[in-house]
């Protein structure tokens, strides 16, 4: 009975797919005349498509205009009808499409907005024109990004750079009181003496004595309108970075001035809000300041994330890199930190950085805490880079 059902059903189920396929290019095409699907759509179907038509089809539609219920209302609908991916894509749509800069001036809409870091940016680029009855609720939006961010993003960062900086502190020639006892123990555990019931030693196991801070890191970011995203994963690791006692972490930004947040770092939230993306750029001058930074280049890990579009003096720009690598600091160029993809970079400038040894490349927030941690311990990053499968700017 089933075998004689089992071309039916294999049918039916052809053909929802076929049904489903053909709302699907309905929905992407538009409605239009000439879409060539011939699909009506209806309930919830068609709810998408009109929510679908006023961002996309508004020269048709007449978008979402000026009232704010109809964004607030178009807001809650993406919510609704689409996964919080789409939802962020679809936001950040509204306002380059629809110059929907009211969003974020509405406490009301605020609060309807699913929080991402793109957004985040955009407000952090706004921040000194959101009018005062909206800056508590874009600080509110601010945070669950940057909460969501540090849970995500701690312990992956504080673990490899823990382990990157014992393992290079570990010694077999410890004196009594640098011994790792339990370390040491399981390490000789194959010369227990049963007579004597112990384990005779025979190679220590220790950490050797530290410093306050074994390294020093500067983070020395671009905040340039088209780093927004940089700049707030590098908020973000710069505040975990900086509750890790073995590395001393240094945070500027800059774009014609520069701007040490360092003593911010304990909050997050209003190192971000010291941004002020959007200006222009000075790579040279923020390069000279950290230089009055470093009191031990060997021991320091210098990141400078940036797209290396120079406004300022080139030259001194080339300049300075090569006296911080001479003097022995490990630079590091990132031309983005963020999950945006391959961005637009000054090649000229990359080449030149590429001669002296220096890595450029772009760095997802995922791969960031492994490339601090073979920095910290001296590893070749452009080796590190390949491994990784992440290609070098040249």
């Amino acid at each position: 009975m089933s075998n004689a059902n089992a071309p039916t059903n294999n049918a039916t189920a052809a053909a929802m797919n076929h049904e489903q396929e053909l709302h699907k290019w309905r929905l992407i095409l538009g409605g239009h005349e000439n879409d060539g699907t011939g699909v009506a759509l209806e309930d919830r179907l068609l709810q998408m498509d009109k929510t679908l038509e006023a961002l996309y089809d508004q020269d048709r539609t007449g978008g979402l205009g000026p009232s704010s219920p109809n964004v607030s209302r178009w807001l809650g609908d993406i919510r609704t009808f689409f996964p919080s991916a789409v939802v962020q894509v679809m936001q950040q749509d509204a306002l380059k499409r629809l110059n929907l800069t009211q969003m974020l001036f509405e406490k009301e809409m605020l609060e309807n907005v699913t929080p991402d870091v793109n957004l985040v940016a955009t407000l952090l680029s706004l921040s000194r024109v959101i009018p005062d009855r909206t800056k508590d609720t874009a600080r509110m939006v601010v945070r669950k990004v940057v909460d969501a961010l540090l849970q995500k993003l701690t312990h992956p960062t504080q673990q490899a750079i823990n382990g990157s900086l014992n393992r290079s502190v570990r010694n077999h020639r410890p004196r009594h009181h640098e011994i790792n006892w339990p370390a040491t123990i399981l390490k000789n555990l194959q010369h227990y003496q049963p007579d004597y019931q112990t384990v005779i030693p025979e190679t220590l196991v220790g950490y050797g004595r530290r410093r306050n801070a074994l390294k020093d890191i500067v983070l020395c970011v671009d905040q340039s309108g088209s780093m927004g995203s940089s700049v707030v994963y590098s908020g973000i690791f710069g505040a975990v970075m900086a509750s890790i006692p073995a590395v001393n972490t240094h945070m500027i930004v800059f774009d014609t001035a520069v701007a040490d947040l360092t003593e911010e770092l304990s909050d997050p939230v209003e190192l971000l809000f010291g941004v002020q993306l959007g200006g222009g750029t000075d790579i040279q001058l923020a390069l000279g300041y950290c230089q009055q930074l470093i009191s031990r280049p060997s021991d320091t890990v210098m990141v400078l994330i940036t797209d290396l579009f120079e406004g300022g003096n080139t030259d001194n720009l080339r300049k300075r890199a090569t006296s911080l690598v001479s003097a022995g600091v490990q630079l590091i160029v990132l031309l983005a930190l963020s999950d945006d993809g391959a961005p637009h970079y000054d090649h000229g400038n990359a080449r030149f950085l590429a001669t002296l040894g220096i890595p450029v490349f772009a760095c997802t927030p995922d791969k960031f805490p492994d490339l601090m941690a073979a920095a910290l311990n001296k590893q070749d990053i452009s080796q590190w880079a390949a491994q990784e499968n992440i290609p070098l700017k040249k």
